[in-house]
């Protein structure tokens, strides 16, 4: 969507600050939470001050006692022999592979995450975990729990900042996008370990003790295009889901920890 397009559908003026503080508070976001946010920045309007002034809004409501999390990933840090988008012709994929510098979390930038997630993590105190594919970004007090140590097989698995934000029993704010980009049902995934998962074999280069290295790790092949359908399944059982505007945005709030536990036995029952 362009951006005379965000505008002509921005109909009561400029959305502020202000405005996405108090719709925030509306949908429940509260001081204190851990909360990890999707979002799609045009769906909220043309905001005055852009992806900062969002980042600023939700840290607002969450108080210096919240914790502000977003999914920093970068695809394009991966085996090349996967690709299909960018569609590389084949020879060029082993001098990629070889050439490709090695991840960095300061410098990597994020690829289909978003003009906000890109913002939040270069953010001063925003702390970036180590996956080259999966990582997240965290600022606020559990934020270098969140982050430490997240393992390179099964990147959105136990040992992960998703596992981490379950076990602090954080919430998940869709804010313009649907269940399919919900990362924590990623998690579920893992957790169901159902009869038939498919795994691959992927790789990407990263610093080891200073020097870059190619690096395999193990991921499951993911069925995302499920997620809406376990979303509605969720609802219609009588799960949490407070619904609401945010800016033009209509927006889930959800708590991370009974939607786990639920998508984990509807994937096993799905795949029977």
């Amino acid at each position: 969507m362009s951006e005379f397009d965000v505008i002509q559908n921005t109909k009561e003026g400029p959305i502020t600050q202000r405005k996405l503080e108090k719709d925030l508070d509306a949908l429940g976001v509260r001081a204190g939470m851990v909360l990890v946010v999707h979002s799609s920045l045009n769906s909220l309007g043309w905001v005055s001050g852009g992806a900062p002034a969002v980042i600023l809004a939700l840290e607002s409501v969450l108080g210096k006692q919240g914790t502000l999390v977003m999914p920093t990933h970068s695809g394009h840090y991966s085996d090349p022999a996967h690709w299909e988008n960018p569609p590389v012709p084949e020879d060029w994929k082993p001098v990629i592979r070889e050439t490709m510098p090695a991840f960095d979390r300061a410098l990597t930038p994020t690829r289909s995450m978003g003009a906000l997630a890109e913002c939040f993590r270069k953010q001063q105190g925003a702390v970036r975990s180590s996956h080259p594919h999966y990582s997240f970004a965290a600022r606020g007090p559990e934020a270098e729990r969140i982050t430490a140590d997240q393992a390179l097989d099964y990147g959105f698995g136990e040992e992960t900042p998703l596992g981490e934000v379950y076990r602090l029993g954080g919430q998940i704010l869709l804010m313009g996008v649907g269940q399919e980009s919900n990362t924590s049902l990623h998690l579920a995934e893992y957790r169901a370990n159902y009869p038939g998962g498919q795994e691959i074999i992927q790789g990407a280069p990263i610093l080891v003790n200073g020097k870059r290295q190619w690096v395999q790790f193990r991921e499951l092949v993911e069925e995302s295009e499920k997620f809406p359908a376990l979303g509605e399944a969720y609802q219609q059982a009588g799960g949490e889901i407070h619904r609401g505007m945010v800016g033009n945005a209509a927006s889930m709030l959800i708590p991370q920890r009974p939607l786990v536990d639920f998508a984990v036995d509807w994937i096993l029952a799905d795949r029977k």
